[in-house]
Order: structure tokens, then sequence, then C-alpha cells
């Protein structure tokens, strides 16, 4: 239920005051869980095929690079369960503040990691496991911070300030990728000796201001009211897969196509233009950076429409450009062009992925009860995060490995997109709809 409709006119104004602080605590919070997360694929696509594994193939080396980036995604649904199980359980607020710990000391520790030469294999083991502990954390994030706004919410404006939360992963992203475009003007020696280390070794002092944040914040009235009535799911995991399998598997697959292109478009790219079409690191991060942006603007507005002609309609808008961009993504790529390069980039994320990714996180919520929401969103969304975009840019890589060429690629993507397509027709439509 909306929150400014539990109080007399009097308490409004405060009120508003009251989900404004709410709204830019969640998305500090999560930009700096993002900027932790999405650093390392950046380092995936520029570093880690380079010092953490074997010298030999360079391909086989981005596939084993990718492999352990398909880890953090993997370990997603786990950090899910884990903090969705006690964020209905004990509440919001506490998971939020102890994600961020465990997301934080995975970067730092990833920042003084040996590399292949100094210690061998052990130095991708130690990779993964700290890669592991990244997507615990944020696993277990993502579902609390959009449920600390979408409980306190008008119900009009649930879709648009469900989606400002998301704004975190551009603001995130452009903090992760402004690093790596800084430390990569250094000579190539110095940046794959040290010059790497540094965007995860200063993400500890992102990690304190994150902290600091999110202990001021208080707890939703929704989950207050199950506590006040005694109706505290006991175990969330087992209602949600004994009760509620159709929203569970509607908001897995409604992730789908959105993560397949957030990893293709953001990640996969990098390494295609780089070691493939023989393009700058600079150009291609560029490109990224200019696509973080625009979704600053992209998504309030984008979840703003949502509330205006409903999360449906935009989710098809979305999987039909997905489909249809799926080849002529990769033939303006290889152009090789600067500015047809960075405009492909831009427009792939902007329309493949942030329609959807800024509607998703309202709507994700909306399709469980309060009692259950912090474990069924965050499980829906991990485990399609987990089944397309960890896998995504391994399966591109190994599929262009395969064919010598990217139309396998494009097909997956729009495979990807009628998935999803298939799961909004049959999902409910819940703008302005009250929250049960």
């Amino acid at each position: 239920m909306a929150v400014a409709e539990d109080f007399s006119p009097a308490q409004i104004p405060s009120e508003a005051a009251g989900l404004r602080r709410i709204l830019w605590s969640s998305v500090i919070g999560t930009a700096v869980e993002w900027y932790d997360f999405l650093i390392y694929g950046a380092a995936t696509a520029l570093v880690f095929n380079k010092i953490f594994f074997a010298a030999g193939d360079p391909a086989l080396a981005t596939i084993a690079a990718f492999g352990t980036y398909a880890v953090g995604f993997l370990a997603r649904p786990l950090g899910a369960a884990i903090f969705g199980h006690f964020g209905d359980r004990v509440g919001r607020k506490a998971m939020l503040a102890i994600t961020i710990i465990v997301m934080g000391l995975g970067t730092f520790l990833i920042g003084l990691l040996p590399t292949y030469q100094q210690i061998g294999v052990a130095a991708p083991v130690l990779l993964v496991v700290l890669r592991f502990l990244q997507g615990i954390g944020l696993g277990g994030e993502w579902g609390g911070a959009v449920l600390m706004v979408v409980e306190n919410a008008p119900v009009h404006k649930r879709g648009l300030l469900g989606s400002m939360v998301q704004v975190g992963n551009p603001i995130g992203n452009l903090a992760a990728i402004g690093m790596f475009a800084l430390v990569s003007q250094l000579p190539d020696a110095q940046f794959l000796s040290w010059g790497w280390r540094v965007p995860f070794l200063i993400s500890i002092l992102l990690v304190g201001v994150g902290l600091w944040i999110r202990l001021s914040m208080e707890e939703t009235p929704a989950f207050r009211q199950i506590k006040a009535k005694n109706e505290v799911a006991k175990m969330p995991i087992v209602d949600i897969f004994k009760y509620h399998r159709r929203p569970f598997f509607t908001a897995v697959c409604l992730k789908i196509s959105e993560i397949a292109y957030a990893s293709i478009a953001g990640v996969f790219i990098m390494s295609y233009a780089t070691s493939r079409l023989g393009l700058s690191r600079g150009l291609v991060l560029n490109g990224a950076f200019i696509a973080s942006f625009v979704a600053l603007f992209s998504i309030p507005l984008f979840g703003w429409l949502s509330d205006k002609i409903g999360r449906k309609t935009m989710f098809f808008a979305s999987c039909l450009f997905s489909a249809l961009f799926a080849f002529p993504m990769f033939w303006l790529l290889d152009t090789r062009d600067p500015t047809i390069v960075i405009l492909t980039i831009v427009v792939a994320i902007s329309f493949g992925q942030m329609v959807m990714f800024g509607i998703g996180a309202p709507w994700y919520s909306e399709l469980f009860t309060a009692r259950l929401r912090y474990s069924g969103a965050s499980l829906g969304f991990q485990v399609g995060a987990a089944l397309s975009g960890g896998l995504s840019p391994l399966i591109a890589a190994s599929l262009m490995t395969w064919a010598g060429a990217t139309w396998p690629v494009s097909l997956f993507l729009i495979a990807c997109a009628l998935i999803t397509a298939i799961a909004t027709s049959v999902a409910p439509e819940m703008a302005n709809k009250e929250l049960t």
C-alpha cells in the first residue's frame, strides 16, 4: 500500500521528505554495490585473460576469463536465497548493511591478488572464490534496496521511484568505467602490473560511505506491519516454490533478454572489439561510458512511462527491439567506424537492457506478497541473471570460436528476447495497482 495514503494530509510533507531520503540512500548504496560488481566485468575483458590464466591460445584464455565472470552471476541466486530468507524474516535494513560489507571485502581482496606468473593455478582459483563472494553480496543486496523504495512509494509513482533505484547501476558503471579509462592511459606494462588494481582497492572507501548511509535508513512499513501481525514467513523460499511458482518463474524469464543484452553489449563486445576488430580499449570504454550516462536519464523516463502506459507495453517494446537489433548490432560494429561503434553500444544498452532493467525493479517486486517479497523478487531476478547474464559472455565467446562469426550470438539474443516476450504475455499488469 502506498505510504502517503496511510497518513493524514498534515503528515504528507514530512513523509515525502522521508521518501526522498530513502530513495537517495538506496541509489547511493546500490551504486557502490554495482561499482564493485561491474569493475570485474571491465577487468575480465581487458586484463584477467592476460594475467590470471596460462599463456597460450588467446581465445581459450578469454573463454576461461569469462567463465570466472560467470561465477559471480551463478553465486547471485545463492545470495538471494540467503539474504532473501533473512530479509523476509528479520527485515530489509539489516541485510542491506551486511551485503555491502560482503561485496566490498571481495572486491578489495581481488585488488591484492597475485597473478598466474607469481603463484600459478592458485591465482585463478582465488579469483573465482572472490568473484563468488561478490555474487553472494550483490544477490542479496538488490532485493532489499528495491523494496526499501517500492514498499514506501505511492501507487501511481511506484514505476518511476522503483526504477530510480536502478540508476545506481549506471552510476556504479560510470565510476567503474571512469576508473578503468583513467588507469588504461598507463603504458601496457604498468597497467597490467599495478594499474588495474587501483579501481578494486579504492572500493573499500566507497563501501564505508555506503555502509554509513544504509545504517541511517529505517525499516519499511510493509515489513513492520507483517511483523506486528506475526505473519512473518518461517521458510519463505519453501513457500515460494510451494504456492507461488508461477510468479517466480515469470520473474526469472522476464530477466532473460535484458541481462543477455547487458552482458553481450556491455562485456563481450569489449573483448570482441579489442581482440577481434583491433579497436582501442578507450573507444569501447567511451561507448559504455556514454551508454551509462544516457541511462541516468532514460531509466527514470522508462519507469515514468511504465506508470502511464503499463509495464507490459514497455517490456514488449524492448523485446521487439532486442530481436530486431541482434544482427545489425554486429554489422555496425564491424564497420570499425568510431562514431558508429559508440552509437551502436549506446543504442544496444539503452533499449536492449535499460528499458527492462529499470521497469523490472518494481515489476518483480509487485508479483509477490509482502511476506515473501524479498525472497521472491530477489531470487527471480538473480536466477534469471545467472541463467542468462553470467553465461552469455561465455556462450558468445564459445559460439564465435566455434562458428568463426557472430551470427550464432545474434540468434542467441533473439532466442532470449522470445523467452522474455512469452513471460511478459503471461505476467499480470501491476501499474497503478495496490501491493498485496
